[in-house]
C-alpha cells in the first residue's frame, strides 16, 4: 500500500492518523460490538471529531473540502482494520453525501451535510428489495404524490446502517409505468410515522454492521424531500455507482493486504517439521503470487483513482476495478487462512474474521456477475 505515487505527504499523514484511530478505537471493541450487532453512535461521533467523515464535503457545509483521495485513504484504512468491514461510514461519506452534494437542494445540503460530517446524522441508502437485488428497474416501493406530499409504501432489505440511520435515501417508483425512468430518490427521515425498522439481519460476517430490513407503511414526506428530478433517480444512481464500486474495491484490497501482512508474520514464527513454514518453497511461491497480485491490483486502482479525482472514471472501469479486486482479494484472504491451518478456522484469530467479512464484497455494490455484464456491454 505504501510508496503509491497518487498520494502525497498530507494523504499519508491522514492515513497514519486514521490507522491509529481504528487500532485504538475499533479493534479493541469489535468483539463486543459484534455481540451487540451494532457499532455505537458514540464511535461515529468520535470519528467525526477526528475528521473521518465526508472528507470531500466543502467547507460551506461543515466539511474539510478535501479531494476524494482522502475518502479512499479512509476506505482503505477501514478495510485494513480488523473488524472494519462492520463500519458503515462509507455509505454516509462516500455515497450518500455525494448524492446530496451533487443533486440536493441548498436546504437539503444545509440540513444534513454538516451533521453527517460530525457523525451526528447517520444515513442509509435504500435500494435493494426482497424481490430485486441488482435489477433496480424491478423495484416495487412506491411514492404516490398527494398534494405537496409523497405517500410511500414498500420494503427494503440488506440496508447498511438500517438500525442507526437518521434518514434513508430511498429509491422508489414515482411512475411504475415508466420502468427505470419512473424511479426517484426521496429523503425519508426515520422518525416519520409509518417508518419501521425490521430486524437486524444475522449475517455470516460483518457481525457488528446493523444491516436491516426497513418497512414503509403510508409514510408521508413533503415533496421538498425529493432529491433531484422526479423520475431522475436511476440516472443519478448510475452516475454515482462507479464511485461506490471504487470504494468497495479499495476496501477489498486493503483487507487482502492486511491478510497478507499477517500471514507473512505468522509463517515466519510458526514451525513445522523442524523449520519455519516460511522456509518451505510452497510458502514462498504462494506468497510471491499474492505479493504480485496485490501490486498489480493497487496499480490499476491508483489509475482509477486518478480518473475519479478528475471526474473521468467510466462505469466499466469502476466495474473492472470492483470485479478484479473483490475476486482476487477474496482468493488472497482464502489462501492466507490456509497457512494458519486449524487456527485459521478459529474466531479468535483475526484472519478468520477477514475471511467471512470479505466474502460479501463479491456480492454487494453489484455482484461479480453484474460487473461482467457491465464490462461485456462495452466490448
Amino acid at each position: 500500500m505504501h510508496d503509491r505515487a497518487i498520494f502525497n505527504a498530507d494523504h499519508e499523514l491522514f492515513r497514519s492518523n486514521a490507522r491509529r484511530f481504528f487500532r485504538e478505537e475499533l479493534e479493541p471493541n469489535i468483539d463486543q460490538w459484534e455481540q451487540d450487532g451494532i457499532v455505537p453512535r458514540e464511535f461515529w461521533e468520535k470519528a467525526g471529531a477526528n475528521g473521518f467523515h465526508c472528507c470531500g464535503i466543502p467547507e460551506q457545509y461543515g466539511g474539510p473540502g478535501a479531494d476524494f483521495l482522502y475518502n479512499m485513504v479512509l476506505s482503505e484504512e477501514v478495510g485494513y482494520a480488523i473488524g472494519g468491514a462492520s463500519v458503515g461510514f462509507s455509505v454516509s461519506s462516500d455515497i450518500v453525501s455525494y448524492y446530496l452534494l451533487h443533486n440536493g437542494t441548498e436546504e437539503q445540503k444545509q440540513r444534513w451535510l454538516p451533521k453527517m460530517v460530525s457523525g451526528e446524522a447517520i444515513s442509509a441508502i435504500g435500494m435493494t428489495e426482497p424481490g430485486c437485488g441488482s435489477d433496480l428497474k424491478a423495484l416495487r416501493t412506491t411514492a404516490v404524490k398527494e398534494g405537496d406530499e409523497y405517500v410511500i409504501n414498500g420494503q427494503k432489505t440488506f440496508i447498511t446502517n438500517g438500525q442507526n440511520c437518521d434518514f434513508v435515501l430511498l429509491a422508489c417508483s414515482t411512475d411504475p409505468s415508466q420502468g427505470a425512468r419512473g424511479i426517484s430518490l426521496i429523503i425519508v427521515e426515520s422518525d416519520r410515522a409509518g417508518f419501521e425498522r425490521g430486524r437486524n439481519l444475522d449475517k455470516i460476517g460483518q457481525k457488528a454492521a446493523d444491516t436491516s430490513e426497513i418497512f414503509f407503511s403510508d409514510v408521508r414526506v413533503p415533496t421538498s424531500n425529493l432529491l433531484g428530478q422526479e423520475g431522475g433517480g436511476f440516472a443519478v444512481l448510475m452516475n454515482e455507482l462507479p464511485r461506490e464500486r471504487i470504494t468497495i474495491a479499495c476496501r477489498a484490497f486493503a483487507e487482502a493486504q492486511r491478510a497478507f501482512e499477517m500471514t507473512v508474520e505468522y509463517v515466519k514464527q510458526r514451525k513445522a517439521f523442524g523449520k519455519q513454514i516460511f522456509e518451505f518453497q510452497n510458502t514462498q511461491f504462494k506468497l510471491a503470487e499474492m505479493k504480485t497480485s496485490l501490486a498489480v491490483g493497487w496499480a490499476y486502482l491508483d489509475q482509477c483513482l486518478h480518473k475519479i479525482n478528475d471526474g473521468k472514471l467510466t462505469p466499466e472501469e469502476g466495474a473492472m476495478a470492483k470485479l478484479w479486486t473483490t475476486e482476487t482479494g477474496y482468493k488472497i484472504v482464502d489462501d492466507c487462512l490456509q497457512f494458519f491451518g486449524g487456527y485459521g478456522y478459529m474466531r479468535e484469530y483475526p484472519i478468520s474474521r477477514l475471511f467471512v467479512d470479505s466474502r460479501v464484497r463479491r456480492i454487494y455494490g453489484g455482484s461479480s456477475e453484474i460487473m461482467k455484464l457491465v464490462i461485456g456491454r462495452t466490448i
